[in-house]
């Protein structure tokens, strides 16, 4: 945990930041309302840290939120009945996903950059087939309270966040955590000692669906139906793992500080946007982000190697 500190001193001096700027900040409401706000991007940081620190990448999640959202939308049109069926049906379609990039990943050998690329355009293209770029339907109010509600004073979204939060830390800490990393690290050596990376590999990007399509029902019930619900979330959760110091080779980094690196980068939107500085300025930031992180880890590595054979 003592390569995550950086990460939470950042995130602190930006909630401090923050706070000068809005003394209401740091009250509990509107506390709360900022991690009703990142839990999505948390949620998908998460899932995305699975699949980073196993050695591969997963760029078809913002489009799966996109798809599932406006799947979603179009079987409820605004049916009560509807809605715990095709909520589970969304649960569903996230990990079937994952499952395809992982088998063409790991079973065909086919780069998980170009899998998941080629997924986004699919899910894209199919999302444009069917709504022709308006989406149809509507999502019903009890979806939306799963988004928008709250039990008693704390947001539905934040509960749920807690608990993808502590699953993630348990399945880091047990067997899995440790043959993921050791995948990410050397999958050679890992093979050898008996892990079957193919499978745990697969497992990551199945986590990785899944985390997007509770993102989905959180965005969808959060801000309604759009066919660009999930344009761009796919980078913006990278960006997230890497400042939170995972190693983009895989092998090295907490799901903790992945976590922490969404909810810094969030910080970081709010701070900029208290400040009236631009929306179309948060892609530039998170370039410099993933450049300098990957610079960093870059030049780290050959001391981290030096220090190891001495």
């Amino acid at each position: 945990m003592r390569r995550a500190l950086p990460i939470f001193v950042v995130l602190a001096g930006l909630l401090v930041a923050i706070a000068v700027v809005n003394p209401y900040f740091l009250e509990p409401p509107a506390f709360l309302a900022f991690v009703k706000r990142a839990a999505p991007l948390v949620i998908l940081a998460a899932g995305q840290y699975f699949v980073i620190v196993s050695g591969e990448f997963d760029l078809s999640v913002g489009s799966l939120v996109t798809a599932e959202v406006v799947i979603a939308a179009r079987l409820i049109d605004g049916s009560a009945e509807a809605t715990w069926p095709v909520l589970a049906l969304l649960i569903v379609i996230g990990p079937l996903t994952g499952l395809v990039n992982g088998i063409v990943t790991t079973l065909l050998r086919v780069p998980s950059f170009i899998t998941t690329l080629g997924m986004l355009l699919i899910l894209s293209g199919a999302v444009f087939l069917w709504t022709g770029g308006a989406p149809r339907g509507a999502l019903s109010p009890e979806f939306r309270e799963l988004g928008r509600g709250s039990l008693g004073p704390v947001p539905w979204s934040v509960l749920i966040l807690v608990a993808v939060a502590a699953a993630a830390i348990w399945a880091m800490r047990a067997s899995f955590g440790h043959t993921l990393i050791a995948a990410g690290d050397n999958d050679r050596a890992a093979a050898l000692s008996g892990v079957r990376v193919a499978r745990v590999r697969t497992a990551a990007f199945m986590i990785s669906g899944l985390s997007a399509a509770v993102a989905a029902i959180l965005l969808g019930g959060f801000a309604g139906v759009s066919a660009q619900v999930g344009q761009g979330l796919e980078f913006q959760a990278i960006t997230a793992v890497v400042l939170g110091g995972v190693a983009l080779g895989g092998g090295r980094g907490s799901v903790v500080a992945a976590m922490a690196g969404a909810f810094t980068l969030e910080a970081l939107f709010t701070l900029l946007n208290l400040y009236g500085i631009s929306g179309a300025l948060e892609p530039a930031v998170q370039g410099v982000i993933i450049i300098a992180a990957v610079a960093l880890g870059a030049v780290n590595l050959p001391r981290r190697k030096a220090a190891a054979v001495s």
